[in-house]
């Protein structure tokens, strides 16, 4: 099964649109866990709440050689049915883009990846290789910082467009295998409304719900496609830092399931 088929799949069984950030910060975890045993807890929690995970590479690799382990250990813990998203953001000439793939893909067995634009198609080809997998490229990211270049307007062919519109359009052109999405962040509604425009197929990874303070009810309304699917809408720190204390796995079921629900009721408004 390839990664839009599980993804699909684990938005109809769970009824989910909802991604969970496995992003391990030591100094917000409960005491005395390690980073294996606080995953466990959050995928054991969650698993039939969510329509993926997205581990992110750096909390791991700040960690050395045990965090990395530990990423390993956690996709592994991770139920085979719910897709996996590695955010490592790679990207870079072709010879290394092939290497990161394989990491990511033929050694840690991710599901999909998000991937870095900025060198060009070289840079993605490697990835698009794995046909089975996912593709995430990233578009319009949700941080303040995006607007230094991803707004900038650029020559097109014939029109001037904002770099993040080229960067779209050119995905619908790369596309060829069918298992490019592209990640747009929450905190820029009228953006995720302008990609979702261009790209009315594709999946879209959405970050920066909850403390990032996106929107919710606009990004469930620009964000998902004409089945009312197509939209991977992640949530970390809201969900896996609810709380520190000994029922912490509780905690974090009910904020995932809260918030499951909001968007579930959203996305049966839009009808």
């Amino acid at each position: 099964m390839d990664f839009r088929e599980k993804l699909t799949r684990a938005i109809q069984e769970h009824r989910s649109l909802l991604c969970v950030g496995l992003d391990p910060d030591p100094g917000l975890m409960p005491e005395g866990l390690s980073v294996l045993a606080f995953n466990r807890a959050i995928i054991e929690a969650t698993a039939d709440l969510v329509c993926a995970y997205k581990p992110n590479f750096a909390f791991y690799e700040a960690l050395g050689r045990e965090g990395m382990e530990a990423l390993r250990q956690t996709v592994k813990s991770i139920p085979p049915h719910v897709p996996v998203i590695g955010d490592a953001k790679r990207g870079d000439i072709g010879n290394t883009s092939r290497a990161y793939a394989r990491a990511i893909f033929d050694d840690l067995g991710f599901d999909a990846a998000t991937v870095n634009p900025y060198l060009g198609f070289d840079a993605i080809e490697p990835f698009l290789q794995y046909q089975s997998k996912g593709i995430f490229i990233l578009c319009r990211t949700s941080n303040a910082g995006a607007r230094d270049f991803q707004s900038l307007m650029c020559q097109f062919d014939t029109s001037i467009r904002p770099l993040f519109e080229i960067v779209a359009l050119k995905a619908n052109q790369w596309n060829t295998h069918g298992n490019i999405g592209l990640v747009v962040g929450a905190t820029y509604p009228e953006e995720l409304k302008r990609v979702r425009e261009i790209c009315p197929d594709m999946p879209l990874l959405i970050p920066g719900i909850g403390a990032q303070g996106g929107d919710l009810a606009l990004t469930v309304r620009y964000g998902v496609d004409v089945h009312g699917e197509g939209a991977i809408i992640n949530s970390s720190r809201q969900v896996i830092y609810a709380s520190r204390g000994k029922d912490f796995a509780g905690a974090v079921r009910r904020a995932a399931a809260a918030l499951r629900e909001q968007i579930e009721g959203l996305r049966k408004a839009k009808g």
